[in-house]
C-alpha cells in the first residue's frame, strides 16, 4: 500500500486478446460523437444539482453552470453544425455522422437537458431554498408593501432605461443582442399617433442585474428576491399608455459566437479581432427559448424574424436566462449552503527566495490544494531582481486586473527584456486580451500573437538571471491558465524548475514563437504541432510491445478530452495486444472502452466534483522505468494538429511518485464523483458499495495539501 493507502499499479487485470491483424479500427461503431460526448459531460454536471448530498448553494452553481454550457455549446458547437448542413456538407466524423445527422441527434438530447433544469430549478432548488428563508417572490406573493417597493424601484431605476418598440413599417423588428433578456408584447388600442400595431418588443437593459433583493424592511423572510422578469410583467402596461397589454412573455435568442478572421489576408490581428468583436453580439441565429406560456402565433411570429425552425425551439418554465442566477451564493452569508471554504497549502521545498528554492530541486504545485502565489511571486520577484535580464511568458486567459501582468508591466518599465506571446484567439476572452497586449505594449513589452494558424495554447515563464559570469534559465510550466479566478476552482499542476535542458527547450519554443525561423530540436520536451502526436504513439505502441516480450504494460492518462482518431486506433491497437489502459477523461470522449476484441483492456471514467479537473498527465509503465509527462494538451485534434502546446517530463522521482499517487491511483480509486464509459457510450456513476469506503480524490487532496480545510 502506498502512503495514502491506495495499491499500487498493477496489469493483473489485462485481458490477453487474440492477434488480430486484420480489423478494421475506422469502423463508425468504434466511436462516440464528439457532440454528444460533449452534451452528456454537461448532462453530468447537471447532475450534480440534482445531488442532495452537496450543499445547496453549490447545486444551485452548478445548474448555473450547465446552463453557462449550454449555451456555449449552442454559440459555437451547433452553430458550426447548422452552416456545415446549410452549405449541405456531408463531411462526417469518425461516426460517420453527417452535420444534418448530428443535428438531428442534437436536438431531442437537448430539449430533453433543458426541460431537465427547469424541472431541477422548480421540484428542487427553489423549494429548498424556501426552506432556508430565501425565497423568490412571484408577482402573486407580493404583500401591499412590497408591491410598493418594487413599483418605486421599476419607477426609478428600471422605467428611465427601458426604450420599448411597437412594431409597425417605420419600427421594424429590432436587432436583439445575443443571449439577452427580451419581452415580446401584444396590444390592444391606438398609440397617441393612432396606429394599431398589435404588438411591441421590449429589451431589458444589461446594466440591470436580473434579480432584485427587496430590503430588509419589506422583506418576510431572511431574504427576498424578485426577478427583474417579474417587475417588467407587473409594471409593463406603463410603457404603453392608453393601450391595454394582453400579453408580455420573455424570449431570449442565441447566436453564432465564432469569430472569423481570414490570418493569411490581416495585417494586423488585434486590429482585425477589434474589428470583428462587435459582429458577435448579431451572429446567426441558432437557438430561441421563450416562456412556456407563450401562443402559438406569437412563437411563429419570433421563429419567422430570427428563420429559425420548430427544433430550434426551447420553451422553459421559469427565466430564459438561468446563468444569470449565478451570483446569487456568493450575495448570501450562508457558509452552512456553501463548501467548506479552504487554504491553499504550499510545498514543504518552497522558501522566501523562490530563485534559491529552484536551485535546491523541482517544485510541483497542484492547484487549487496548492497555492498560486509562488507563481505570482515567481514573476514579481523577477521583475524587481537586478540580475533578471529577460521574462518571456505565454498568456492565453489571464483576466481582468491580473496582478502577473501588473509585474511584467513593472518589469519591462525597469528595463528588463519582457516578452509576452499573447493568444488573441482565446475564445471569448478576445476583448480582454487585445486590452492586456495595449497595455503590455504601451509599457514597452513585446508583444506577439503567436504563429498564424495555430493557437498559443502553450502554458510556459521563462526567466533568465545572470548569476556570477553565466546566464541561468528558470522556468514554469502550466497545465492551465496564468489566471488567478480559475486557478481556485481548475485543478492544474505547475511546475518550477531550473534544469539546463528543460530551460534551453522552453528558449527554443519561444524563438519559434517570434521568430520566423525554423524551429530547432527539443531535447526532453515534447510540443505540438511538431512532436507531440508521434511522441504518444510511439510510447503507446512501446507499451504493446513490452506485451509482446513479455513484460507488463500500462497506460494512464488523465486529460480532459480525447477526440483524436490516430491516437484512439493506437489505444485500441494497444489493447488488443494486451496493454492496460486507464483513462481519466473529464469531458468528451471518442473512444468506446469494453468493445470486445478491441477495447476490452480499457477503462475510461470521468470525475465531476467541488472543482473542475483539468490536469493533463500521462504515465507509460515502460518495462518498469515509468514516463511520467504533464502537458497543456488534451488528445484532440486541435491540440495535437493545430495548436502549440508544450509537454514536459516529470523526472524528480519524489515528483513523479506524488503525481501517480496524487494525480492518477487517487482519481481511480475514487468511488463518489466518477462516472463510468460503459461501450455504448453511456455514463454511470459509481456509488461506494456497502463494504467500501468512500473515496473522493478532490477531497483527499484538499486533507492531504490544503492548510484546513
Amino acid at each position: 500500500m502506498t502512503a495514502m493507502g491506495i495499491s499500487p499499479i498493477s496489469s493483473s487485470e489485462t485481458v490477453i486478446c487474440e492477434e488480430k491483424k486484420d480489423i478494421d479500427l475506422s469502423r463508425p461503431e468504434y466511436y462516440i460523437n464528439r457532440e454528444l460526448s460533449l452534451l452528456a459531460f454537461h448532462r453530468r454536471v447537471l447532475a450534480q444539482a440534482k445531488d442532495q448530498t452537496m450543499p445547496l448553494l453549490e447545486r444551485l452553481r452548478f445548474l448555473c453552470i450547465a446552463s453557462t454550457n449550454l449555451d456555449e455549446f449552442f454559440e459555437v458547437r451547433v452553430a458550426i453544425f447548422k452552416q456545415q448542413a446549410a452549405f449541405g456538407s456531408v463531411q462526417a466524423g469518425p461516426d460517420n455522422l453527417s452535420p444534418q445527422k448530428v443535428l438531428d441527434q442534437i436536438g431531442p438530447a437537448a430539449h430533453e437537458f433543458v426541460d431537465e433544469q427547469y424541472r431541477l430549478l422548480n421540484e428542487h432548488i427553489l423549494p429548498v431554498l424556501e426552506q432556508e428563508g430565501i425565497y423568490f417572490l412571484k408577482r402573486d406573493r407580493w404583500n401591499a408593501k412590497q408591491s410598493q417597493w418594487i413599483r418605486e424601484y421599476f419607477e426609478d431605476d428600471l422605467l428611465p432605461i427601458l426604450s420599448p418598440i411597437g412594431l409597425d413599417p417605420a419600427h421594424p423588428f429590432p436587432r436583439i443582442l445575443n443571449k439577452s433578456l427580451n419581452f415580446i408584447i401584444s396590444l390592444k388600442g391606438k398609440d397617441a399617433f393612432g396606429r394599431d400595431s398589435g404588438m411591441a418588443v421590449v429589451q431589458a437593459p444589461r446594466s440591470l442585474p436580473r434579480f432584485v433583493q427587496l430590503p430588509e424592511d419589506s422583506s418576510d423572510h431572511p431574504y427576498d428576491f424578485v426577478f427583474l422578469s417579474s417587475i417588467i410583467h407587473a409594471y409593463v402596461e406603463d410603457l404603453f399608455p392608453g393601450m391595454k397589454v394582453t400579453g408580455c412573455y420573455q424570449f431570449r435568442l442565441t447566436r453564432n459566437s465564432e469569430l472569423f478572421v481570414d490570418e493569411e489576408e490581416v495585417d494586423d490581428l488585434l486590429r482585425a479581432l477589434e474589428g470583428e468583436l462587435p459582429g458577435r453580439r448579431y451572429g446567426d441565429c441558432v437557438r430561441l427559448e421563450v416562456a412556456d406560456n407563450c401562443p402559438e402565433q406569437m412563437i411563429n411570429f419570433l421563429l419567422k424574424q430570427f428563420k429559425l425552425e420548430h427544433t430550434d425551439l426551447y420553451q422553459v418554465n421559469g427565466p430564459v436566462n438561468l446563468n444569470r442566477l449565478l451570483p446569487l451564493p456568493d450575495l448570501l452569508n450562508r457558509p452552512d449552503l456553501k463548501y467548506p471554504s479552504f487554504t491553499s497549502g504550499l510545498p514543504k521545498n518552497i522558501s522566501r527566495n523562490l530563485f534559491t528554492s529552484i536551485r535546491e530541486g523541482d517544485i510541483l504545485l497542484h492547484h487549487p490544494f496548492h497555492s498560486f502565489t509562488p507563481v505570482i511571486d515567481f514573476v514579481r520577484q523577477a521583475a524587481v531582481d537586478p540580475q533578471v535580464l529577460a521574462i518571456k511568458q505565454t498568456l492565453y486567459r489571464t483576466g481582468a486586473g491580473s496582478v502577473m501582468v501588473d509585474a511584467l508591466v513593472e518589469a519591462a518599465r525597469a528595463g528588463k527584456e519582457v516578452t509576452v506571446v499573447i493568444e488573441l484567439r482565446a475564445r471569448f476572452d478576445e476583448e480582454e486580451n487585445i486590452r492586456l497586449a495595449t497595455r503590455l505594449q504601451e509599457a514597452g513589452a513585446h508583444v506577439v500573437y503567436g504563429v498564424v494558424g495555430y493557437k498559443t495554447h502553450a502554458k510556459m515563464l521563462l526567466v533568465v538571471r545572470r548569476e556570477g559570469k553565466k546566464l541561468k534559465r528558470y522556468v514554469h510550466l502550466g497545465t492551465g491558465n496564468y489566471h488567478a479566478r480559475t486557478v481556485r476552482v481548475y485543478t492544474d499542476y505547475g511546475l518550477l524548475t531550473c534544469d539546463k535542458e528543460i530551460g534551453e527547450d522552453v528558449h527554443k519554443m519561444f524563438m519559434q514563437l517570434t521568430t520566423l525561423g525554423r524551429g530547432a530540436k527539443l531535447s526532453k520536451m515534447l510540443q505540438s504541432p511538431f512532436t507531440l502526436k508521434a511522441g504518444l504513439i510511439e510510447r503507446i505502441e512501446r507499451e504493446a510491445n513490452n506485451v509482446l516480450q513479455g513484460k507488463n504494460a500500462h497506460i494512464i492518462v488523465k486529460i480532459n478530452a480525447i477526440t483524436e482518431q490516430e491516437i484512439i486506433q493506437a489505444l485500441y491497437k494497444a489493447s488488443i495486444s494486451g496493454v492496460k489502459i486507464d483513462l481519466i477523461v473529464r469531458g468528451i470522449c471518442c473512444l468506446k472502452p469494453g468493445i470486445k476484441g478491441i477495447s476490452e483492456n480499457i477503462k475510461v471514467r470521468s470525475i465531476v466534483g467541488r472543482f473542475l479537473e483539468h490536469t493533463r498527465c500521462y504515465y507509460f509503465l515502460n518495462g518498469g522505468k515509468p514516463e511520467v509527462f504533464c502537458a497543456s494538451a488534451d488528445w484532440m485534434d486541435r491540440n495535437l494538429l493545430k495548436r502549440v502546446e508544450e509537454c514536459y517530463p516529470i523526472e524528480d522521482p519524489q515528483l513523479k511518485k506524488r503525481i501517480i499517487e496524487e494525480g492518477l491511483n487517487l482519481y481511480l480509486q475514487d468511488n463518489t464523483q466518477a462516472w463510468i464509459l460503459d461501450s455504448e457510450g453511456n455514463y454511470t456513476r459509481l456509488v461506494p458499495q456497502e463494504d467500501e469506503t468512500p473515496i473522493s480524490a478532490q477531497q483527499t487532496l484538499l486533507q492531504m495539501l490544503a492548510e484546513k480545510a
